[in-house]
């Protein structure tokens, strides 16, 4: 049943034999920073992060870098952020002046820190849309956290409600060819983003720099031919043929890593693997071959690409689960202005969706759910912002299959912001198990939602969320 899967994945992702044992899956917040610290101070050649930003008061995480680099001289340290969500402050505290200081003592050939500015915001549009709101024309949305042979992907950010009490999934690879075969990613990526210098007589205590040793010209300045040599650039390294021909096959290999990219925004033609990928796992789920296979679908932000959530109900499966963040779950709950609205605009489309499965006949086979822990803003509150796929074939109940990455699978995703992840496909019983156990988890603090849950007056939605709704489908939740 695997080779269903697997013979379709070949032709579009790179992939990576190892063994089961060497993917640790990491389940909370806390375990996932106490992890990352403890990696970072261990730390012998390099780290590499990639991120959409680092919370600007997150001292102890720089504390923790700076420790590791004082420790090891030859150790390098390379941090990839989005710029306009990393500047977004500025001149105040921001992710730029939090991190540029690390250059002022360790040097530019130790530390490099790069932000990546989306191609589809130049000229006027960038003179005159306000921050924040600028940042849905397109982001850095990658999360790599990456230690010299060892990687966590994630969804999480760096900065401490994801350190604390947002619950995202952590997947930790041990193995030295993913680790460099995503460095090789976020290098290429770096080669195409602004370089943070520090420089104390500016207000905001740094500069944004465009070196001439870059892979193309500034996207501010010449966008089309910006997208062409990045096209140049990263197009080989997403395509099946590079993953290295040299691999040592190990005898007790179990366990396909695919590498997913989207970066649509970067490539023309658009080569990303990722929507391609998660398409063809669907599309297989739909044959009659699939009937004894269930999934489990989650996303805190829940509003799909039209083209996933058709798929998820065109899938012969009997027995699954959409996990997506209560309204007093969402990231947006108790926020001001329209942000303030979303949570009610998710649960607007949790309820269509709902609506088509009914329609579809799917009401009995796909189960909604809703995530909560607490209420946000109050004490012990938590927010859902898990997102991926879990696939349990045959009948078992651990799945064999599961999708873990930056992605929130929207229209967004596939269009504006770069995302990477991974599929991973095993017959290890142990990961298995432990996949299981991460789905599980997620689940315990989900119940189930139904059509008379949505007529509540709690639940009622008024014009303005749905102009909320529209502007979620304008620039894909990520206010």
């Amino acid at each position: 049943m695997l080779g269903a899967f697997t013979n379709e994945l070949d032709r579009i992702a790179p992939k990576f034999q190892i063994q089961g044992s060497q993917i640790h899956i990491l389940r909370s917040p806390a375990e996932f920073y106490e992890t990352l610290k403890a990696k970072i101070l261990g730390a012998e050649e390099r780290i590499f992060l990639s991120t959409l930003y680092i919370g600007k008061t997150e001292h102890e995480l720089i504390s923790t870098l700076q420790q590791a680099l004082r420790a090891k001289p030859k150790l390098k340290l390379s941090i990839l952020t989005d710029a306009l969500r990393g500047t977004r402050e500025s001149p105040d505290a921001s992710c730029a002046s939090l991190l540029a200081p690390l250059v002022s003592e360790f040097g530019a050939e130790r530390v490099e820190i790069r932000m990546y500015h989306t191609p589809n915001l130049t000229g006027l549009r960038k003179k005159y849309i306000p921050k924040r709101i600028n940042e849905g024309w397109g982001l850095q949305h990658m999360k790599l956290y990456g230690v010299d042979d060892e990687i966590i992907i994630s969804g999480a950010n760096l900065s401490s409600d994801y350190f604390t009490n947002r619950q995202d999934r952590y997947h930790f690879f041990s193995s030295k060819e993913i680790t460099e075969y995503f460095s090789k990613i976020h290098n290429a990526v770096s080669n195409l983003s602004f370089l943070v210098t520090p420089d104390p007589q500016k207000p905001a205590g740094y500069t944004l720099e465009w070196p001439t040793s870059n892979l193309a010209p500034s996207p501010l300045d010449e966008p089309s031919k910006y997208i062409s040599q990045a096209s140049t650039a990263l197009t080989p390294l997403i395509q099946p043929s590079s993953t290295p021909q040299n691999q040592a096959l190990d005898s007790k290999a179990n366990t396909t890593v695919y590498p997913l990219s989207q970066f649509t925004q970067l490539l023309s033609p658009d080569t990303s693997t990722e929507l391609p990928a998660l398409t063809s796992i669907l599309k297989t789920l739909s044959l009659p071959s699939s009937s004894t296979t269930s999934w489990t679908f989650t996303a805190g932000y829940f509003n799909p690409h039209p083209s996933l959530t058709s798929l998820l109900l065109s899938t012969t499966s009997k027995s699954n689960t959409v996990i997506t963040a209560s309204p007093w779950a969402n990231g947006f709950y108790g926020s001001k202005g329209v942000s303030g609205l979303l949570p009610a605009a998710y649960t607007l489309l949790s309820r269509r969706f709902l609506e088509a499965a009914q329609k579809a006949g799917r009401g009995s086979d796909i189960t909604l759910k809703e995530w909560r822990n607490g209420t946000v803003g109050e004490k012990d509150g938590w927010t859902y912002h898990a997102k991926g796929l879990w696939l349990s074939l045959d009948g078992e109940r651990n799945p064999s299959i599961s999708v873990v990455g930056s992605s929130n699978y929207t229209k967004r995703s596939y269009g504006l912001d770069l995302e990477v992840g991974t599929v991973i496909v095993t017959s290890d019983e142990g990961l298995k198990g432990r996949l299981g156990e991460e789905r599980d988890g997620l689940g315990r603090y989900a119940e189930r939602i139904g059509m008379d849950d949505f007529v509540k007056v709690e639940r009622r939605v008024g014009i303005r969320v749905r102009v909320a709704m529209w502007i979620v489908q304008l620039v894909g939740g990520a206010l």
